[in-house]
């Protein structure tokens, strides 16, 4: 089956090097390539994984569990991210295999993840969403309010919160995406200086379009899913 799918295979590669080289040109450490699967198929996501790839990403918590039930039914340990916004009535979905939940952005979806992450006995890394361009229609915190809500959830049990992620938004170019970028890395610095973000800080910044700028403006994890499944 995976031989019908090489393009995934240069696809990730051809990342992979091009990250490699940017972070190495700027002096940095790579960031983590989180593989976003939702414009994938099934097979095109077990030959994603095939080439490589260890962080899996997806919006829907539905398709994080089935995702990764498949991942790991085919041998593949694999680190399933939610990335999307969470509804509080979705946690109990991923609540026994989410690596990672990027999208926190309320005092009250926390304490629903802590309580359904104790329940399964796990500590789940979280990081607060940042609404960084303060977008009326877009999740997330302003950033004026972040250090409020870190305070708010460092210490529930169930949790670690791990650092920020913010998208900006979606009509702007890569340059345009700059300086929101810049912005939130300047308030990560900040609030990591101030609480810390535990052993590995991570400011989840840059996706298809903006993953480069990202990486220049400092984030430590990136979420590329469209250029991967070019044929």
């Amino acid at each position: 089956m995976m031989d019908n799918f090489d393009y995934i295979k240069r696809n990730y590669n051809s990342l992979i090097e091009e990250i490699d080289a940017l972070s190495t040109g700027l002096g940095v450490s790579t960031p983590t390539l989180v593989s976003v699967t939702k414009s994938g198929t099934d097979e095109e996501l077990l030959a994603l994984a095939a080439a490589g790839a260890r962080d899996v990403g997806e919006n829907r918590p539905g398709e994080v569990k089935r995702r990764g039930e498949i991942l790991r039914a085919a041998g593949f340990d694999v680190r399933m991210h939610e990335i999307g916004t969470l509804q509080r009535n979705k946690i109990k979905l991923i609540a026994d295999s989410a690596y990672m939940i990027h999208s926190v952005d309320s005092l009250k979806l926390a304490c629903d993840v802590s309580r359904h992450a104790e329940m399964h006995g796990r500590v789940i890394p979280v990081l607060i969403e940042v609404n960084s361009a303060k977008e009326e229609q877009k999740s997330g915190v302003l950033p004026e309010l972040a250090e409020e809500l870190l305070c708010q959830i460092k210490d529930l049990p169930g949790i670690s919160c791990s650092g920020l992620m913010t998208m900006g938004p979606a009509e702007c170019d890569a340059e345009e995406l700059r300086g929101y970028f810049r912005s939130t890395k300047r308030l990560f610095d900040e609030l990591s200086d101030k609480y810390g973000f535990g052993d590995s800080p991570v400011l989840s910044m840059g996706m298809s379009d903006s993953y480069k700028i990202a990486i220049e403006e400092g984030s430590t994890l990136i979420r590329v899913g469209r250029r991967l499944f070019i044929k």
